[in-house]
């Protein structure tokens, strides 16, 4: 039995390594705020809207410990995720968790590029992204360097990039397992 915890800012690739992973590990991949949605029926968006982000974090935290007891699963986390209430611990507990780590220069570049609607960073501009990025990333890295494993991840996310940082990452899980 095995999960993998995906842990990191927003924009970090979580998501992308995830599904690659998944593949090559030959495990099930679940996108943690796409289940939320799913059981939800609402964005992650119109659920920050509704409930607010106190009330989003509660709704997380309880799809987080469901998802903790699926077997032999890739979970790829919200950005927030790790940084409330016991969240970090018990990914810890139930799996391996691997911080995907980007500079806030590249996470600023992804994310201005993204399509994705994120609640936290609506309508900013780069230049007020990268400090907002980095003041963020300072804040979260105690609970982001809690993870088990860290990958660097600063450049972008081509096919071959990918298959490398995924490579890395599935040799790091076997090292770690013998």
């Amino acid at each position: 039995m095995e999960r993998i915890f995906l842990i990191g800012y927003m924009g970090a690739g979580k998501t992308t390594i995830g599904k690659e992973l998944s593949n090559i590990l030959q495990l099930g991949f679940i996108d943690l705020d796409k289940y939320i949605q799913d059981t939800h029926r609402k964005s992650i968006h119109q659920l920050f809207e509704e409930k607010g982000e106190e009330g989003f974090r509660n709704i997380e935290r309880k799809a987080l410990h469901e998802v903790s007891t699926f077997e032999n699963m890739v979970i790829s986390c919200g950005g927030g995720t790790p940084c409330f209430f016991d969240n970090m611990e018990v990914m810890n507990k139930a799996g391996t968790t691997i911080y995907i780590q980007v500079e806030p220069e590249e996470l600023a570049n992804r994310l201005l590029a993204s399509k994705t609607i994120r609640p936290l960073i609506a309508g900013k501009s780069k230049e007020e992204l990268i400090p907002f990025i980095d003041k963020q990333l300072h804040e979260r890295e105690r609970y982001y360097n809690k993870a088990d494993l860290v990958i660097k991840s600063d450049k972008l996310i081509t096919k071959k990039h990918l298959h490398i940082t995924v490579n890395r990452i599935a040799e790091q899980l076997k090292t770690r397992n013998k």
